[in-house]
Parts: structure tokens; sequence; C-alpha cells
């Protein structure tokens, strides 16, 4: 199974799944990096790995649809099989989501669909969480569609919040939640044990 890495930032949740491929917990191969920031950590990480990188963005492809065609285009170049948003702060196109429907799978710090939507990433969902007095939060796997965090759910962990939890203190646990559930829940897909969607 070949995994192609969208990213924007740090990457950390890449480089879970990195190790994971290295350890041999994880029978996948990491196949190309591709980053709209051109100084993302991401793109530092990809290069200390040896997997061949990318910056594609507005800067690189002005027009939405070129952008999303060489995106593409880099994905099946590398014979990508599942496509992983580590982070990754756009939107997918069209073209790139018909091809790999159902094999686009996005990480959500918090358990969907309850914290998900529009302008629902990073600390926002923390504070959201807090705000609404729940007990427990966690981290969401789910299918990448058209439309933000709606798609299939294929995994969740549960982290419980703790009195006196800040959106920071949450964070760190949430996200080491997530290094843990996104390496075993692609596992499971490479074993055939989580079946991807296939439309």
């Amino acid at each position: 199974m070949k995994l192609g890495f969208l990213v924007s930032h740090n990457g950390s949740n890449m480089q879970a799944i990195l190790d994971a491929c290295r350890s041999g917990a994880l029978s996948a191969v990491p196949a190309v990096v591709i980053s709209n920031n051109s100084e993302s950590g991401a793109l530092n990480r990809a290069g200390r790995e040896g997997i061949p990188s990318f910056h594609l963005s507005g800067m690189t492809h002005p027009d939405p649809e070129s952008l999303d065609r060489a995106i593409l285009d880099t994905l099946l170049k590398n014979e990508v099989d599942v496509v992983i948003l580590a982070g990754y702060m756009k939107r997918l196109g069209f073209a790139t989501l018909r091809q790999y429907r159902g094999a686009v799978l996005n990480i959500h710090p918090a358990l969907l669909p309850k914290f998900g939507g529009k302008g629902m990433y990073g600390n926002r969902v923390h504070e959201a969480v807090i705000r609404s007095g729940d007990a427990e939060s966690g981290a969401t796997i789910h299918v990448v569609d058209e439309n933000y965090d709606t798609g299939p759910v294929i995994a969740q962990e549960r982290v419980p919040v703790a009195p006196g939890d800040t959106p920071e203190s949450l964070a760190e646990r949430v996200l080491a939640c997530e290094h843990r559930l996104f390496p075993e829940t692609l596992q499971k897909i490479a074993t055939g044990a989580i079946v991807l969607p296939q439309d």
C-alpha cells in the first residue's frame, strides 16, 4: 500500500506514520509528500527520510483547476493508493477527490460529527469541546468527501476531558492519541480488517 501525504505545517502525524512504516508496525510505503507551504516542516521531514516531496499551492499554480490537476498527477505518478491528509489546511479539488474517492483519509482532533465543519481546526476544536462541558473528546479518522468533516468515519478513539483542562492541555493528549490511531488504522486497511468505501 503506497501512501501519499498532503500536509500544510509540521507533519507530526505524518512522522508517526513514517515511523510505523520504518519499524514494520505498518505494512505500507511512504510514496510522496505534497505541501501547500514551501517552508513547512513536513517538507523537511520528507527530505530527511528521502521521500519525494513537492510544494504545490496557489503560488505555483494560481488557477485552482490547474493546482488540482498537478496534485492528482503527482499522486498518480508516484502510484499512491491511499491519500493521507495530515494537517492539510486546504480543500481538495474535484479531480483528486473523484480519482481517489473513498481513499482520502483525514484525522480530526475531536469526535465527529459533533465538533466538525468549516473553521473547526486546531485549538478552535478543543475550545468548543471544553465549552460544551462534554466529558470526552478524542480523535476521528474519516473518509474525505466534498464537504468539511462529513465523510464516513472509519475509526475513533476517545480521550477524557480532565477537570481544569485548557485547549492546549487537551490538544496535547488528543495529539498523542492521533499518533497511535492513524498508523494502527492504516495497518487495518493494509491487512483488510478495514475496507474503505468504494463510492
